[in-house]
């Protein structure tokens, strides 16, 4: 499977065990800065998975429109806001997250070439994987990973991007053995939906692959040639977004 078209130097696999969520969508963003500043050698590709079920916002999302709070409240999940766009996700056990932090020293390309150098890599290694069960993956709607049986498709990956000048991060998720009626339980029908989902509800619209959080990593190492591993990582940088962004109720409530 080739590397993504980003012209820089190969991928490093990061392997980087942190504690909360806070903590993982600030060592993103973290990389993003590092990226941005001409520091990182070439793209940084990672994965990780929540220890306890999350609510995770769009840098935009408007609360209230895509989350019951109360619901929340009842089953003791907390919300909080990532760096990126795209609507609400839950994150939890069996939900593996990856992200692939880019450096583009010459100026960060278009937003489609971006999707494409991330999605397809990703789609392809995990299409070689679930085509002897019969099952094809596809890119639906901006930026989903789709399992395609009998002409069904549902979606399971949904991704978004920050793009700075000199740096793009994208992340998203992978969702394998995840609690899937709990999204219908915190989370409202999206206020803007993909053609392809034609209103069909979160249970009904999204599917675990049921590959295991080995496989799965293999498969995202893979995609990216992600060959080189490094276990260091910028900790003064995530431990100030933390305190400046990810744990603040003013930064997670601001819409």
């Amino acid at each position: 499977m080739p590397p993504p078209r980003t012209g820089v130097a190969e991928a490093v696999w990061l392997e980087a065990d942190l504690d909360s969520v806070e903590e993982n969508l600030a060592l993103d963003e973290a990389l993003l800065e590092e990226a941005h500043e001409g520091i990182a050698a070439g793209p940084v590709v990672r994965t990780w998975m929540a220890r306890e079920p999350v609510v995770v916002v769009g840098s935009s999302s408007r609360l209230d429109e895509e989350i019951d709070r109360a619901a929340c409240a009842r089953e003791g999940v907390r919300i909080v806001r990532r760096p990126s766009g795209g609507l609400t996700v839950v994150l939890g056990p069996g939900c593996l997250m990856w992200s692939a932090v880019v450096p583009h020293p010459a100026g960060a390309p278009p937003i489609d070439r971006i999707h494409s150098d991330m999605l397809e890599p990703l789609r392809g290694s995990l299409a070689e994987m679930l085509a002897p069960a019969g099952i094809a993956v596809d890119r639906r709607g901006s930026s989903d990973l789709v399992a395609v049986r009998e002409s069904v498709a549902r979606k399971f990956s949904g991704n978004a991007l920050r793009v700075r000048r000199h740096g793009v991060l994208y992340h998203g998720t992978l969702l394998d053995d995840f609690d899937i009626p709990l999204i219908s339980r915190v989370l409202r029908h999206p206020p803007r939906e993909p053609d392809y989902r034609r209103r069909r509800p979160h249970g009904e619209f999204v599917t675990n692959l049921n590959l295991g959080r080995a496989v799965l990593e293999s498969l995202v190492r893979r995609a990216f040639g992600a060959t080189p591993a490094r276990a260091d990582w910028p900790r003064d940088r995530v431990a100030r977004l933390v305190c400046e962004r990810y744990r603040r109720a003013d930064w997670t409530h601001r819409l």
